[in-house]
């Protein structure tokens, strides 16, 4: 393991940049960019056109690690290159930005109010990629729609059940359990998520470091006991669905938590506008949300 990025992601001040939208999600965040979906006629195409997007952000005067701890790539993002240089590698020595890896393969469907990860088959082989291209960690998602208490411990203990083994391999996970915004029971959901993550990392090998990536909570603080364990690198929050102002807004109710956002870093970037409009609005979005996690300021763009 890396021991610089390990302090960054520890100590940093910052947040981090998530850039990994799969194959389910990349026609939405393409036509959110302004390409539609007739511009592609097969999933080539589409992932040429989303990595000139990502590289587009990558290799912006905005991003870079003074405000970015980190950037969560998508697997073909991770075997591609930008300027020449394998993704991974251009981000931590061209950007100072720690590079993971998503290794979920989506969502299955829904059962005890929770959607649990598909198997993921190939972990292993992709682990070993992920070293390969000097990866730091990994990221893996599944959803909880309700308060229901056998779906958020199944979620959890598959959660780990990754977990422990990509500890093994000496990456370091993160956990993402995200409830939806939208649960009837939002609040108890979250409680219920905190006391089973609790529970399974007092389970957790000696010497075995995770992060946790949730939804910001209604109770502001919520995780802090988490953020506080020494097991846990750090504690992230997504931005879930709301706008880039609500989701900063939001964070900076929370002492503990800092971004991990995707859709709203990238929120009103589009393939028109001229380089100068591209950078002057992506450096607008990343202080924005740099200002919400770090000096938990919500002032809105």
């Amino acid at each position: 393991m890396n021991t610089t990025q390990f302090e960054k992601i520890k100590t940093g001040r910052g947040f981090f940049a998530a850039l990994d939208q799969s194959g389910g999600s990349t026609p939405k965040a393409l036509a959110e960019y302004g390409v539609e979906p007739d511009r592609y006629s097969n999933d080539t195409e589409m992932f040429d056109l989303v990595h000139a997007m990502r590289t587009r952000v990558f290799t912006s005067p905005a991003f870079d690690g003074s405000r970015i701890l980190a950037a969560i790539l998508f697997e073909q993002t991770m075997e591609r290159a930008v300027a020449g240089i394998p993704t991974a590698q251009y981000l931590w020595e061209e950007k100072n930005v720690v590079p993971f890896l998503k290794i979920d393969k989506g969502l299955a469907d829904e059962q005890d109010d929770v959607q649990l990860m598909k198997p993921i088959d190939t972990l292993d082989d992709l682990l070993e990629r992920a070293r390969q291209h000097q990866i730091f960690g990994t990221k893996m998602r599944s959803v909880i729609k309700d308060a229901n208490e056998a779906g958020i411990s199944a979620i959890v203990e598959q959660q780990f059940y990754y977990a422990n083994r990509i500890v093994g391999a000496g990456l370091v996970p993160i956990l993402e359990p995200e409830v939806s915004i939208s649960s009837p029971h939002k609040e108890q959901a979250e409680s219920l998520l905190h006391d089973a993550i609790t529970k399974h990392l007092d389970a957790l090998p000696e010497g075995a470091t995770v992060m946790v990536k949730i939804t910001i909570p209604t109770r502001p603080g919520l995780y802090g006991d988490l953020a506080a364990d020494p097991r846990v690198l750090r504690v992230v929050a997504l931005s879930g669905g709301y706008s880039r102002d609500e989701a900063c807004a939001l964070l900076a109710r929370d002492p503990i938590l800092i971004a991990s956002f995707s859709r709203a870093l990238l929120e009103g970037l589009t393939e028109s506008l001229t380089d100068e409009q591209f950078n002057a609005k992506l450096e607008s979005s990343i202080e924005q949300i740099y200002q919400a996690s770090v000096n938990k300021q919500p002032a809105s763009s």
